[in-house]
Order: C-alpha cells, then structure tokens, then sequence
C-alpha cells in the first residue's frame, strides 16, 4: 500500500508539498541498483551515501573542503526531474542517501539552516513511512505518510520553523489501517549555502 490514496489531503506545515509517483517503478529499481552498488558508510545507526558534499554528523555542517565532486550521473538526472518539476528553482548540489531497515528512523531536527538553501526535497523509494512534524515555537503536531516513489518538498516555514522526524518503529497507522514497513531509502537533496 504505497500510493497515493494513503494521503488523499496530507496534512503538511506551510511551504510543504508532497507529490506522489514522481518515479516509475523501474526508474526505482535502476536508481536503488546504482546506490547499493555503491558504498554504504555505517558511521549512523542507519547507513549512509553522500554526494556533492559530505555533511560532518559531527560538527553539524558541510564545508568546502568536503567537496566530492559533481553529483554522479543517475543522482545528477533524478536532481533535474526534480527542477522540471518546479520543486527546485536550480540544479541542487549536494544529495544524500539514506537507508531505513523497519524499526530505525530519525530524531526530529532542521536540515542544517547555514549550510543548505531554501528547498529540500526528499525522495523514498521501496517502503512507505510515517513522517511526524513539529511547530518549533508551538508543538503543534502533524503526521504524513510518505509514500514510495514520491518527493516531499520543505520550503519556507515547513523548512525552517518545524521539525521532522521519522519514529523509530516498523509500522505505521493511515486511517485505520496498518501499514508495515519494510526497507526504507531516502536520497535527500539540497543547495549548498556558498560564502
């Protein structure tokens, strides 16, 4: 159950936009061939693939000296789908993938606001998950569930004035329904903030 009628009106924050199949099932598997070809690093409870630049966990920032080069060439066509689709107004120069095995997720937090620019857009392929934002100021809550194939977009006060995060669990609950989690990945893009 990873289409679309599992979000029929997803709740998002201002400035957030999901859209739904912005891959075919087999762009799908050739982008997840390239990327478990590639290098997984575990240096997280998850594992991990940087392209563009490295971000340092650690310091919580990209620099210039952490330059990979350009963005290798399937990464480089899905970043161009996603300026055809006016989610990003240029190419992004930075991406990184992320792998979720059912019962791992992430801890709320802000894409780092001095590093990367004004859109983030995350895409999932495989599995569908629940992601859970939160009013930084307020602690308003509001739940989506990010269907495979699809591309959610932070923009403006989704990205900078809530937090998302992804709960540590291995299913989710849509309307009623339970939906099972199974391997996740996420391959995220953004800008780099130069000067």
């Amino acid at each position: 159950m990873d289409d679309c009628s599992l979000v029929p009106d997803p709740a998002l924050p201002i400035g957030g936009r999901l859209i739904c199949d912005i891959l075919a099932i087999d762009e799908e598997a050739a982008l997840l061939a390239f990327l478990d070809a590639g290098d997984w690093s575990t240096e997280l409870q998850r594992r991990v693939q940087h392209f563009g630049y490295r971000y340092d966990y650690k310091a919580g920032r990209v620099t210039a000296d952490s330059d990979l080069g350009p963005l290798p060439s399937p990464v480089s066509r899905m970043a161009g789908r996603l300026v055809k689709a006016g989610l990003m107004a240029a190419m992004p120069d930075q991406a990184i993938a992320n792998e979720y095995r059912p019962g791992q997720g992430i801890s709320a937090h802000v894409d780092c606001v001095p590093c990367f620019g004004d859109a983030i857009v995350s895409v999932s392929l495989l599995s569908a998950c629940e992601m859970v934002f939160r009013q930084r100021a307020t602690g308003e809550r509001m739940a989506v569930i990010l269907p495979a194939r699809s591309a959610l977009l932070l923009t403006g006060p989704a990205r900078y004035d809530w937090t998302h995060e992804i709960p540590a669990r291995k299913s989710d609950r849509q309307g009623g329904i339970r939906i099972e989690r199974s391997r996740r990945v996420s391959l995220t893009f953004r800008t780099m903030v130069t000067g």
